[in-house]
């Protein structure tokens, strides 16, 4: 189900504004722990675009993507302050896969998901105290047998706040 952001991350989440730097990244394990890490996309990755094409059959066009807003959405409607992100479990720490670390470097990778999930916080909230209205989907809401019932949530409620009922 879509959630409306930060209702599972932020119940236990401390508002520092102190903003701590990341560790530098150890050496890949090996060459294919290299190739691998570098594959990874920030715009256009799959869940982004299925997330898209399911927007457009709902008729819910308009939307700018990675909007230069504070947070820099993943899709936005600037016009009615609606954010959508759409999170991978791994990076973004997903609290209801709760996805395993990995299992060499882990001081290095503890520090470094802590940050992206205070980075998450810190992006959700500035826009939410913007005025914006943000939700987060999650990569394990759109395997095939969650997404028919996130889409079922989340469109009715993209309607309601878009002003697009009986689109």
């Amino acid at each position: 189900m879509a959630r409306k952001c930060g209702e599972e991350q932020q119940a236990g989440a401390s508002h520092s504004t102190q903003r701590r730097k990341v560790p530098r990244a150890p050496a890949a394990s090996s060459e294919a722990a290299t190739k691998s890490m570098k594959g990874n996309k920030g715009a256009d990755t799959k869940p982004e675009l299925l997330v898209r094409r399911r927007l457009r059959e709902a008729g819910l066009r308009g939307y700018r993507l990675h909007w230069k807003v504070s947070g820099r959405p993943d899709i936005a409607w600037p016009g009615k302050k609606v954010a959508l992100f759409v999170n991978g479990c791994f990076w973004h720490r997903c609290p209801v896969c709760n996805p395993p670390f990995p299992k060499s470097n882990t001081e290095y990778w503890v520090v470094k998901f802590e940050m992206n999930v205070e980075r998450d916080e810190r992006k959700i909230r500035e826009l939410e105290e913007a005025g914006w209205t943000v939700h987060v989907i999650w990569e394990c809401q759109l395997k095939k047998d969650a997404i028919d019932a996130t889409f079922a949530e989340l469109i009715p409620q993209l309607e309601r706040e878009l002003g697009k009922q009986g689109s």
